[in-house]
């Protein structure tokens, strides 16, 4: 899966925020997330973020 830092992630599951847009500040092994609306940052396994992405949204409007 091609996701770079800056990149806003649609994920399968909501945060309990009720946001499901987040982007990403870190990646490697496991990745650093931030959600959109409340600003609480996450940090996820590589497998299990990328099990849960639905769809990448690039930093320029590229999907």
């Amino acid at each position: 899966m091609d996701i770079n830092v800056n990149d806003k992630l649609k994920m399968k599951k909501k945060h309990p925020c009720g946001e499901d847009t987040f982007t990403v500040l870190r990646i490697g092994m496991d990745f650093k997330l931030k959600c959109d609306r409340c600003g609480h940052e996450i940090m996820l396994p590589r497998s299990k973020a990328e099990k849960a992405v639905k769809k990448i949204i690039k930093p320029d409007g590229e999907i």
